[in-house]
């Protein structure tokens, strides 16, 4: 299986299963000298892991880190950082019943049709606890940006299922198991989910990730665009179907006169952009919004076919998410994190002794 790392400079290569022993990565190119521990990357690791609420899977797993490699005294040495996270609460016997059909919605078809071998356990390598060590990579990642640029990456819930959630209060965030950043939306969410998880189906999710500090400059105009490779890195997540950056698809509606973001000596009027033009930074907050899909396993019968070609009804069991975009702020804070870094030293690579003769413009709307 090819299409395991992600990145030209920071390069993550991850590995592992669902229901096998352990899953891991192994993380190259991180500047030497950076102050990490395995604290550090816990903190965003606990954020994302199972079992935290009623409302996501009741799958008990500590993800506990271990660093492997490429630190030493506390410090990267700029050799490959190699992390492992055990699995440690599989059940396997919940997916015997599938082991000879395929789950609508699910890679289980195409993973066959592609290798000629599946792992139906849990999905295998294409279940969502992979995205445990992208947030772990992410976590080095975020915090060599903070440290070099002052670079802050955060997420939140903007919207489960029905239930809008426009405003943001940031110190809100990581007081409730929902991401959400509306206090008085956090109850509302608590019945919805809870009537969602007796009705045995499953709903969508939006989520919305912002960038502060990212100096002007920084992507390539033809095919390394900042926006591209946010794009790709973000519909990468599981369950993902849509990415939006600044505007989005409301630009769709909008005239260039109101979508075309107007600059004056004091700065922007507007981030219809996303933060990025041209392919390229534009030193404003970066805004990308994702489309989660609802959870494709749910207990109620759905039709699909075996082994054989046949006909069949089939119900998954087992411990699963009804809303998946809940936990899904951490792996795209994480994403987003990954990319940034990458075109941070591939921007320090080329353009280093670049003094721009562009003016200085105060970026607005900031933080």
């Amino acid at each position: 299986m090819s299409g395991n790392t992600f990145g030209q400079l920071f390069c993550v290569t991850s590995f592992g299963e669902s229901h096998g022993p352990a899953i891991g990565c192994v993380v190259d190119g991180c500047p030497p000298g950076l102050a990490i521990s395995p604290e550090d990357i816990q903190k965003d690791l606990d954020r994302r892991k199972p079992g935290t609420s009623r409302h996501v899977t009741q799958r008990r797993e500590s993800d506990r880190v271990e660093i492997l490699s490429g630190v030493f005294e506390g410090q990267t040495t700029g050799t490959p950082i190699a992390l492992l996270i055990r699995n440690e609460d599989q059940r396997s016997k919940d997916y015997g019943n599938i082991s000879e059909s395929f789950r609508p919605g699910h890679a289980d078809w195409t993973y066959l049709k592609k290798y000629g071998i599946r792992d139906y356990r849990g999905g295998g390598r294409s279940s969502a606890r992979e995205t445990a060590v992208r947030v772990a990579a992410g976590a080095i990642a975020r915090k060599w940006l903070m440290n070099k640029y002052g670079i802050l990456i955060r997420g939140y819930l903007s919207q489960l299922g029905p239930i809008s959630i426009p405003l943001v209060d940031w110190d809100e965030i990581d007081s409730n198991p929902f991401f959400c950043p509306d206090a008085g939306k956090v109850e509302e969410l608590e019945a919805f989910m809870d009537s969602l998880r007796k009705s045995g189906d499953s709903v969508g999710a939006r989520v919305t990730i912002v960038v502060n500090h990212v100096p002007p400059g920084w992507g390539e105009p033809v095919y390394g665009k900042l926006d591209a490779d946010l794009a790709s890195a973000l519909m990468g997540i599981n369950a993902v179907k849509g990415v939006e950056i600044g505007a989005g698809f409301s630009s769709v509606m909008q005239m260039g006169t109101e979508h075309n973001d107007e600059i004056t000596p004091e700065g922007f009027l507007s981030n219809n952009a996303g933060g990025i033009l041209g392919g390229i930074s534009t030193g404003q907050d970066i805004v990308a919004s994702i489309a989660v899909k609802p959870t494709s396993s749910t207990r109620l019968p759905r039709k699909s076919i075996n082994l054989a070609g046949e006909a069949v009804m089939i119900e998954t069991h087992g411990r699963h998410d009804p809303c998946v975009g809940i936990r899904a702020t951490p792996i795209a804070e994480a994403m987003m994190a990954l990319v940034i870094i990458d075109h941070a030293l591939r921007h320090r690579a080329q353009n280093a002794d670049v003094i721009s003769p562009a003016p200085d413009i105060p970026v607005w709307p900031g933080v």
